[in-house]
Formats: structure tokens, sequence, C-alpha cells
């Protein structure tokens, strides 16, 4: 039996890319689509989780969106690792900035994931696993931003299944172990990429810092995030 469309994604065998932007939003999707690839077309309306494949200086390149939290963009990754032959996501997603020098704006380069989630359960390791990125991606990102004159972190990150936390001080305990942003995903992202063998970074930009009460408006978040979109694309 043909294992495509999924039950939460409707394209078609090689309707998408081998390389796949993943925003959380998938209203950002849409504007990536419409702004930066060319002759883009629909791949998936199915929850409304949009997806879009074009081309971008002459290469093929797919977005979707991802959701919110490790267990919504898990399905998404796992899908696409597994049944669309995808080779590389790059997650483009918002973040709060936690250590000190990260502001709004700020573009943040995920080297590695601390998670308070027990994603990594299921696959009954004798110890600890460690969730980091793909050197290579890692590497092509940090060399992207810096020949566009962005400014990008790169370092730890937390990806937590909590957003409204019961514990105030939880952010600055990771916070004095360095880790520079929270975000909801990366982990679940890094860590089923390893799992098949294949390649995967979260790029993100600081839409509040919630030690600090910054923050941006929704709407800057879902258009006005071109830096980390950029270097996406340079690297797809």
């Amino acid at each position: 039996m043909a294992q495509t469309p999924t039950p939460h994604n409707q394209a078609k065998a090689g309707e998408i890319a081998k390389t796949v932007l993943m925003p959380g939003d998938p209203l950002r999707a849409k504007y990536i689509a419409e702004t930066y690839l060319k002759d883009a077309k629909c791949f998936n309306t199915v929850r409304n989780m949009l997806g879009y494949t074009g081309t971008y200086h002459g290469k093929k390149v797919s977005v979707m969106g991802g959701g919110m939290g490790m267990p919504s963009v898990g399905i998404y990754t796992y899908e696409l690792f597994h049944f669309y032959q995808v080779e590389n996501i790059i997650r483009i997603g918002s973040a709060g900035g936690i250590a000190d020098g990260v502001h709004v704006r700020d573009v943040v380069l995920g080297m590695g994931a601390c998670t308070d989630s027990n994603y990594a359960a299921q696959y009954r390791l004798p110890g600890t696993f460690a969730p980091v990125a793909d050197y290579g991606l890692l590497s092509a990102a940090a060399e992207a931003a810096a020949g566009l004159g962005i400014r990008a972190a790169v370092g730890n990150v937390l990806s937590s299944d909590v957003f409204y936390g019961d514990d105030p001080d939880a952010l600055k305990q990771w916070r004095k172990m360095g880790v520079l942003a929270v975000e909801m995903e990366a982990a679940a992202l890094y860590m089923n990429a390893a799992r098949c063998g294949k390649k995967a970074l979260c790029i993100l930009t600081v839409s509040d810092c919630p030690l600090t009460g910054e923050s941006l408006p929704a709407k800057e978040r879902e258009t006005g995030f071109n830096d980390m979109i950029r270097i996406a694309l340079a690297i797809a």
C-alpha cells in the first residue's frame, strides 16, 4: 500500500523537494512561498498546515508549516523524512531570548537543543541523548549569515513542552547553563533526523524576551523574520 498521501499530508510522491524549510506558522510558509519562491504550488492544505514547492535561484525548495510543540513537528518531520524522501529540514521559527545580550529580532542558530520533554523515551536508549544540529548545515548557515551581514548567535537552545510554565524561575535556571533561547520544536526535529540518518537545523528569530518583557507583535512574527529566511534559503 502506498505510504503517500499520509493522514496529515496530501502531497503525492515527488511533489516535495529534498530540502524543506519549516516554520511553525503555516501562514509564514505561505508568506515565504509567495515572497521568495518562483512558480510555487501548494501541495498540502490538510488541517490548514500549508505546504508549497517552488524554486529559489533555480533550485527546487519546499516550505511547510510544522505547528506548535514537539508532538506536532514530530509528526510532520517524521512523514517528510520517512515517506517523502526529504533529506534536509531547516526549522525557521520564533523563540524567546533568555541569555544576556540576546534581544528581539536577533537570529539564533541552534547548535544543540536541551529539552524538558520525554520525546527521547521512545528510543529506549541506555542513557541521555543529546539532540544536535547537522554540522554541515550549521556551518553553512553561519557562513551565509556572515556573508549577508546578519549577526547570528550560535549555541544551545531549549525545546520546552511548556509555554505557560508553573515555575517562574525555570528559564533562569536554563540561562545559567548558557542556553540562548527557548522554543518548542528543535529537539524533536533533531531526534527524528538522527533516528533516520537525515539532516536538520533550527534557525530562530527572537520574537520576545520573557525575562525582560521585550516582545514583537503577531503580524511581525508572521511576515517580519526575513533575515532567518534569507539564511535558510541560502543553504537550501
